[in-house]
């Protein structure tokens, strides 16, 4: 068996070769995404963008209004009967984030026991190197989660929500005051709020809401004398109200909550991301430190309802 000094320098070398100037090969960036995203988060549902650049434009198009007239026998529309699609873009521009992360020697030596230590970061996923990646992303999902939700640049006490302004903040075409519990009365407001023509496909769409909230309403069913009831306390069936899924969101607070298609939520994340290391032999400890870039937006902001006033939960 190794003695821990041999492992230690196992686990110097096989951290040093984490990439070339700490970047991910994109592999390794692939999985990063995917384990970020597979988090049980609101990442997870929402849309996913790997942009190759700090900043990227989407383009949209679409037809907002009629474009069907009655057909003449060998006329041509009139130029005024004729409709053009909407035309329009969706910027993104990220910002850096940054994690710093302390491994002491101990858990690398009860992780090399068992040999995970010894996989090259050459031959792709795997061993020591991706175990720190995935633990990581892991981690940063909730807190992309937090910045996604809570963003808002004009936060003074908190630096980090204040990189950038996440969807509750984005949305503003269509806001719902509450100003009670959450209830089938605040589903009904919000799909009366919502723009008709965003209504046509209800089943994909869902309310995101606080953990809390969810739990309301999952309490009302459960005081059924019926099936349902029953499936509300034993199981973890989705709650759905009115068509649409009511989806419990971890750091979503409890006073609000967004209605929409979750396609409609955009998450950009730039491909160049970055983990580098270095060494405190005082303190026996191995640094590992995570760099990335991203954004949020709203595809269609007259596509989303905001719940404001929600009381009654955390």
């Amino acid at each position: 068996m190794s003695t821990n000094q041999e492992l230690i320098q196992k686990a110097d070398i096989a951290l040093s070769d984490l990439a070339t100037a700490g970047k991910l090969n994109p592999e390794q960036t692939d999985r990063f995404i995917r384990v970020l995203i597979d988090q049980p988060t609101i990442l997870n549902v929402c849309r996913t963008v790997a942009m190759g650049a700090p900043q990227m434009k989407i383009n949209k198009i679409g037809f907002g209004s009629r474009i069907l007239r009655p057909a003449v026998s060998a006329t041509a529309l009139d130029p005024s009967d004729r409709v053009k699609p909407d035309l329009g873009q969706v910027s993104l521009e990220t910002k850096e984030v940054i994690a710093e992360v302390n491994i002491p020697y101990d858990v690398l030596e009860d992780n090399i026991e068992k040999g995970n230590v010894n996989v090259p970061l050459q031959t792709g996923a795997g061993g020591l190197h991706q175990t720190i990646v995935d633990l990581i992303a892991e981690r940063a999902s909730l807190d992309l989660e937090e910045l996604a939700i809570q963003g808002d640049t004009t936060n003074v006490g908190d630096s980090y929500l204040a990189l950038q302004d996440g969807f509750l903040k984005l949305a503003t075409a269509n806001v719902v005051n509450v100003a009670g519990a959450f209830d089938k009365a605040a589903v009904k407001a919000a799909l009366k709020t919502m723009p008709t023509r965003y209504l046509r496909n209800r089943a994909v769409m869902q309310h995101f809401v606080s953990v809390d909230n969810e739990t309301e309403i999952r309490d009302v069913y459960g005081s059924r004398q019926t099936a349902l009831g029953d499936q509300q306390i034993q199981g973890v069936l989705p709650v759905y109200m009115y068509g649409s899924r009511v989806a419990p969101v971890a750091l979503m607070p409890g006073v609000n909550g967004l209605f929409t298609d979750p396609m409609n939520l955009i998450f950009g994340i730039q491909r160049n991301i970055m983990i580098e290391y270095t060494k405190d032999i005082r303190a026996r400890v191995f640094v590992v430190v995570l760099t990335c870039r991203v954004d949020f937006a709203i595809e269609e902001i007259n596509a989303v309802v905001k719940y404001t006033g929600v009381t009654g939960s955390r």
